[in-house]
């Protein structure tokens, strides 16, 4: 009977490694890193499960179960309109579409590698908890969606309800869910940062009198307390998830456009944002019930350590992402020491993509649609296999669930089986 108790567990475990759902823009834990474990060398030439047309933006895919989703432009009654959509995660069969919003920018996404460019459209990614898909619009409106059919549950429109204002080339934010809650930024004095229900829309909490970016914040649990990071212009702002209170602070310039996600490496925070503005790293303390941040370093400027809107992700100490402000398809991958800003290795050709961590791989997605698998390790760049994921410009992030791997450019998504 214990043999078969410890098999048992031991399936159990085997199992959630194996698979899990992408449920969110960067992952399941809000970091960029998945629980599932990818082949040791994974081929330079994956079985591709479907590939589909996905129109204009820089949304990302996210999938649970057996469905994925992503934000594309179409023609809705002879008007542009981002428009969310909900494919077979298999076969790449289109489920549903919903529109969530007109799809009108005033430029910003239109930059790129001379042969590379174009397809300015919706910036944000959706998320899915319980039957329910949440979508942060370009204009501001948070809509919740039934997962199975699109049919609208419930929208907030931030501007008109919260005296929002929005930002120079349109939101780029994503909505993050944590427990029953979605967060947002966006609103006027006193409501700048907003949690809402999950099931009804109700307003769980409002505070602040932050100016938004385009940063999607970050949740974290830092010395015991759950708590949402939101990179606005006056810096980063960490509030308690459950009321909203605010627990820390570090300044940091705004210049133009903030768009990384704040990364979290223990008890260390690090931003980074274009427009020569520049990286930097702070340590929160708490003593008693009181926090406190302390920045341990900062680096000024485009030239040495900058991402302007490529999130890296963090694993044992180090940060691994693309860092460079501007520089399409030539643009580096770092490895930088968390604790110093020390740059460990650097590898040139990555441009302004994103790259996610599975457990001990990375996989890069290219601005140009090359997703390059590669080893985390400080002392050199280690990559084990490449291949040609999607054609277009690819400023999104890539989604591991369930052992399907989904890419997506300003022109076509495409799902690959890892297994």
């Amino acid at each position: 009977m214990r043999s078969i108790l410890t098999f048992g567990l031991m399936a159990i475990g085997t199992a959630s490694v194996l698979g899990s759902d992408w449920p969110a823009y960067r992952g399941p834990t809000s970091d960029g890193t998945s629980p599932e474990s990818v082949p040791g060398s994974i081929s330079s030439a994956p079985k591709r499960l479907w590939r589909i047309d996905t129109p204009k933006g820089f949304s990302s895919f996210v999938a649970t179960g057996d469905r994925a989703f992503t934000i594309v432009s179409r023609d809705h009654e002879g008007v542009p309109s981002e428009t969310c959509v909900a494919i077979e995660a298999a076969l790449g069969k289109e489920l549903w579409a919903t529109s969530t919003g007109v799809a009108k920018y005033d430029g910003g996404g239109d930059s790129g590698a001379e042969d590379n460019k174009g397809g300015d459209g919706p910036r944000s990614t959706p998320a899915v908890k319980d039957g329910r898909v949440f979508v942060y619009s370009s204009s501001l409106v948070l809509n919740c969606l039934d997962s199975a059919t699109g049919k609208p549950i419930w929208k907030k429109d931030i501007i008109r309800e919260f005296g929002g204002s929005n930002i120079k080339w349109q939101s780029a934010m994503s909505p993050v869910l944590d427990g029953n809650f979605v967060f947002v930024a966006g609103g006027g004095s006193g409501q700048s940062m907003l949690a809402f229900d999950q099931s009804t829309g109700a307003v769980v909490w409002k505070s602040g009198d932050e100016q938004m970016t385009h940063a999607t914040p970050t949740i974290a649990t830092i010395h015991g307390v759950r708590q949402i990071i939101f990179f606005m212009q006056s810096g980063l702002v960490s509030v308690n998830v459950q009321n909203g209170e605010a627990l820390w602070r570090y300044p940091f310039p705004y210049k133009v456009s903030t768009a990384l996600s704040p990364v979290v490496g223990g008890d260390i925070v690090f931003c980074s944002a274009g427009y020569d503005v520049g990286s930097g790293a702070c340590e929160v303390t708490k003593t008693g019930d009181k926090f406190a941040a302390k920045e341990i370093w900062r680096i000024h400027g485009n030239k040495d350590l900058v991402t302007q809107w490529s999130t890296p992700v963090f694993k044992d100490g180090y940060l691994y992402g693309m860092f460079s402000a501007k520089k399409f398809a030539s643009g580096p991958i770092k490895c930088v020491e968390l604790k110093t800003g020390q740059v460990k290795w650097e590898k040139e050709g990555f441009g302004v993509g994103n790259m996610i961590l599975a457990g001990n791989r990375l996989i890069a997605l290219a601005d140009d649609g090359q997703v390059v698998v590669i080893q985390p390790d400080p002392t050199a760049y280690k990559e084990v296999s490449r291949f040609k994921g999607v054609a277009g410009k690819c400023w999104s992030t890539p989604a591991l669930s369930n052992g399907r791997l989904f890419v997506r450019s300003t022109k076509e998504g495409a799902g690959f089986d890892l297994n």
